[in-house]
């Protein structure tokens, strides 16, 4: 969804790997009725886990956003 506030807005990123969808029935994603809600497992037609597409995904957003992510020690 989008956040606003103290004249800042923000969107959140989510990455649906092999959820239920069927509890997105439930819910109005990021507000935009009527629009639904996939999966790359779905899209791609087998199962597909966080651990497969974790990596692959940091080094597109890196090189999309042309930055370079730092992760704490200790999260």
């Amino acid at each position: 969804g989008v956040h606003c506030g103290n004249h800042i807005t923000s969107h959140g990123l989510a990455l649906n790997c092999c959820p239920d969808l069927t509890w997105f029935h439930h819910i109005v994603p990021c507000g935009l009725e009527g629009k639904g809600v996939t999966s790359l497992s779905h899209e791609l037609g087998h199962h597909v886990t966080v651990n497969h597409i974790i990596q692959p995904f940091l080094d597109s957003f890196q090189e999309v956003f042309d930055s370079t992510l730092v992760f704490p020690e200790d999260p």
